[in-house]
């Protein structure tokens, strides 16, 4: 959220994360933290490929 990866991420007790990347976009339950930074990973590697192609 920091770096605008993800639109919102809440921890809920049961260790689940509840993310959403964009405001419009649906609700993902995330198993815990290492899917959390699974999901991160796999944003930045998109941006980075993206912003790659359009140099």
């Amino acid at each position: 959220m920091r770096h605008q990866l993800l639109h919102t991420a809440v921890p809920v007790p049961t260790g689940q994360w509840l993310v959403q990347q964009r405001p419009e976009s649906p609700v993902q339950v995330l198993a815990g933290a290492t899917a959390m930074v699974e999901l991160a990973a796999e944003i930045q590697h998109r941006i980075r490929t993206t912003r790659n192609d359009t140099r």
